[in-house]
């Protein structure tokens, strides 16, 4: 369920960015806020039966930049690659990914770079502070599963690393 104060950052987050949506599951309960001149929110429902946590399922590559997109009917015939030997780094926070410290420079890591528990490898934008994001882990850069400048959420892997 979602605390009034969680909901209130969450409305202030979408107003003082370009996202004009965000829909969010936490626990089971859904939260939808849209914001078509101003923010509101739409819709909270908590559900009606016991949730059961399941498993995550592989995660889908994202394709690499200047590659094509695969049709959906490709996508779906495809097998998922395992991907339960990796690390994943995740989002700690709701916010704007970002690969690199600013628009011009390199980003911060590549797919097949190494890094160890120190090595920045985005920085998420929440509520104007930009925030750097730390590996945490050891190991090889295999995926980078969200693109430049999405909103990701709480939780949502963001990078798979082949652990040393």
């Amino acid at each position: 369920m979602f605390k009034l104060s969680e909901i209130k950052e969450l409305i202030k987050l979408v107003d003082q960015t370009s996202v004009h949506e965000l829909e969010i599951e936490n626990e089971g309960a859904r939260l939808s806020i849209r914001k078509p001149g101003r923010t509101e929110v739409v819709n909270v429902q908590a559900p009606s039966f016991p949730t059961t946590y399941l498993p995550a399922a592989p995660v889908a590559h994202a394709s690499p930049v200047g590659a094509h997109a695969v049709p959906a009917e490709e996508a779906k015939a495809a097998p998922a690659a395992d991907t339960s030997h990796l690390n994943r780094i995740v989002s700690p926070m709701v916010g704007t990914f970002y690969r690199s410290p600013s628009p011009d420079a390199a980003p911060f890591v590549n797919i097949g770079d190494r890094v160890t528990d120190k090595t920045v490898v985005c920085i998420l934008e929440a509520m104007k502070l930009m925030n750097p994001l730390e590996a945490e882990v050891k190991g090889e850069i295999v995926d980078i599963l969200v693109e430049n400048g999405q909103l990701v959420e709480f939780g949502q892997p963001l990078f798979l690393v082949k652990p040393e």
